[in-house]
């Protein structure tokens, strides 16, 4: 049997974070009651007539400037025909042979290898409304309130070769967005949202194989899976001699499959012309010069600066920097406690994990970062142990109260008094005769008993530093 190589390529739409719709003054807000946010244009009333976001163009020349696109002065709005219930105009205003931006690159790292992802395009585009299926009243339904609103659509080229690499182009995508500020990234409510077309062909092979194009991919985890589910469909088919249709398909979630769901349509199918109602989009020089200038630091030039200036292990600056939340959230903290390995340590592990139980962003936890910062001072001082810390985390975390309050109304400051401590090492030290003749024997190791017996006694207060110390000196 051949060996095979996968071909991949990414069609990415990211909502626009304008407050407004692209052609129209309607809210974008989510989760609006179902037509709500609707007007004569978005829902193609006789007569009425688009009127550009300004904004929305910022937002994708800015988005194409960060990928090293070649911005287009002068692009055309185009119709897309097709028919669907949700789509009242019965077309879509896109671009297609004129869009706003082409032939830009993303670079990614997969196992520690650093590969460079072509951008074949990107353009402007009004959203489609939502279908609602109802099994129970065997009912369909139609909510427009999406409909018109601002997209950008950045289209891959077929430079992926597995699962991996096109989530961690997906990944570094969506940090780029979100650092600009131009799209919160949310794939469950579909403001960043993926087809991916994917074939396979023998290695060594330049010809690409028959695609299929994969939809509702909604998590990172469901593009993982269905992108390698795919793969392994195409070379089985192809083992076994037979054809692979080009079409469209769907990942069910629940299945782990991927599902036909019609014939894949070409560009000719769409019947594309120029919309007659826009005028072709002419941006002015000075405009991308003052829009590169606002560029905020992206996420690779903010972790090699991670990197550089505070010496931080690769894995924990890339950790740091996918999310600008959490990114900003680490230097607040390192301003506030100069020590940034150490509060790296405590993101990574204690914050982490209570964000994502939570599921919130760093910007909206009750802990503050300069309570992380303190939390981290006091035990690097001795006032409460690290394990104290670790098991008062989760309630500094969900109640935000300062650490240094909390601790002194908890009593759970550290002991580090020898004198006081020395009333409990001699009562665990005249309560264990048996495992103090053995120490004193060679067993050296019954140390660690000792310091746990103290631990206990003290109620986790103790400094383990003074009470290892204690111990050797009394049991010699």
């Amino acid at each position: 049997m051949p060996e095979y190589e996968a071909v991949i390529g990414l069609e990415v739409h990211a909502q626009l974070r304008t407050k407004t719709k692209i052609f129209c003054a309607c809210s974008t807000a989510f989760g609006q009651e179902p037509n709500s946010n609707t007007c004569p244009v978005c829902t193609a009333m006789p007569g009425t007539l688009p009127v550009l976001n300004r904004l929305a163009v910022e937002y994708a020349a800015k988005m194409a400037l960060a990928v090293d696109c070649t911005i287009n002065r002068r692009s055309v709005f185009a119709r897309k025909n097709y028919f669907y219930p949700d789509l009242p105009k019965a077309y879509q205003i896109s671009q297609y042979e004129a869009p706003l931006a082409e032939h830009g690159r993303l670079r990614i790292q997969v196992d520690g290898h650093e590969k460079v992802i072509g951008i074949t395009r990107i353009h402007m585009e009004e959203d489609a409304g939502k279908s609602i299926h109802s099994a129970a009243e065997n009912k369909s339904f139609v909510d427009l309130n999406r409909c018109g609103t601002p997209l950008i659509e950045i289209v891959s080229e077929p430079d992926m070769r597995g699962a991996d690499e096109a989530v961690a182009y997906l990944k570094a995508l969506r940090s780029i967005l979100v650092y600009l500020e131009i799209c919160d990234g949310n794939m469950e409510e579909g403001s960043f949202r993926c087809d991916a077309n994917v074939s396979v062909r023998p290695k060594g092979e330049q010809t690409l194989g028959t695609r299929t194009e994969l939809k509702n991919l909604n998590s990172f985890r469901h593009v993982h899976k269905a992108i390698e589910y795919e793969i392994a469909r195409h070379i089985d088919l192809l083992d076994d001699g037979e054809r692979i249709v080009q079409e469209t398909r769907l990942y069910d979630v629940d299945k782990g499959v991927t599902v036909s769901m019609r014939g894949k349509e070409e560009a000719h199918d769409y019947r594309y012309f120029p919309d007659p109602d826009l005028l072709p989009l002419t941006l002015e020089q000075t405009w991308l010069i003052k829009w590169s200038e606002e560029l905020p630091e992206l996420p690779q030039a903010r972790e090699a600066r991670f990197l550089r200036d505070y010496d931080l292990p690769e894995a924990a600056a890339q950790a740091l920097t996918a999310e600008k939340d959490l990114a900003e959230y680490f230097e607040t903290a390192v301003a506030a406690y100069p020590e940034p390995k150490k509060i790296a340590n405590w993101m990574l592990s204690e914050l982490l994990r209570e964000l994502n139980l939570a599921r919130i962003s760093a910007r909206a936890c009750a802990m503050t970062a300069t309570h992380l910062a303190d939390l981290v001072r006091l035990i690097d001082s001795g006032r409460i142990s690290g394990k104290i810390g670790k098991q008062i985390f989760a309630e500094l975390f969900a109640t935000g109260e300062a650490p240094e309050e909390f601790i002194k109304r908890k009593g759970l400051v550290q002991i580090s008094d020898t004198s006081a401590l020395e009333a409990v090492v001699d009562k665990v030290i005249a309560a264990s005769p048996a495992e103090v003749e053995a120490y004193k024997g060679g067993k050296t190791k019954l140390l660690g008993f000792f310091v746990g017996q103290v631990m206990r006694e003290s109620k986790g207060q103790a400094n383990p530093g003074v009470v290892n110390d204690l111990l050797k000196a009394k049991l010699g």
